[in-house]
């Protein structure tokens, strides 16, 4: 039995921050947590998450991705509201609390983001582009 009492606090690199807009396909306020350790696996796989890794992405090691119903407020270490979108590397320490659901004959396990402070932000640029070496244009 998954041990879902107790929050779990985690350090992870921060993806697709959707804190103050709705993901369109998901239709919730979510972030991935990324590149998650072993320690923070464990710890949230014994609470019945189930972390995941793709082979079309590795540089996500380890992830979760949280969601929520609500706008996620995303804080400074000194406890200050970020006002700046949160870009793609940034650091983070979140505060997960897993929850039971059951739908429609399904259930299972999620993490809800009780909190989730950025230690290291990249701000979110829309204007810049990024390209590999050999996607550079001509």
């Amino acid at each position: 039995m998954a041990n879902i009492e107790k929050p779990i606090k985690i350090e992870a690199e921060v993806q697709w921050a959707f804190f103050t807009t709705k993901n369109e396909m998901s239709g919730k306020y979510q972030v991935d947590l990324t590149n998650l350790s072993t320690g923070a696996v464990e710890a949230l796989q014994s609470a019945g998450l189930e972390p995941r890794q793709r082979e079309d992405k590795p540089e996500k090691g380890w992830f979760i991705t949280a969601k929520s119903n609500y706008e996620i407020e995303p804080l400074t270490k000194s406890g200050e509201k970020i006002t700046e979108a949160v870009g793609n590397g940034s650091k983070a320490v979140a505060i997960i609390k897993p929850y039971e659901w059951s739908w429609k004959n399904k259930k299972g396990v999620s993490p809800s983001l009780m909190k989730i402070t950025i230690t290291d932000l990249k701000v979110y640029n829309s204007d810049a582009e990024e390209f590999e070496d050999d996607e550079i244009p001509l």
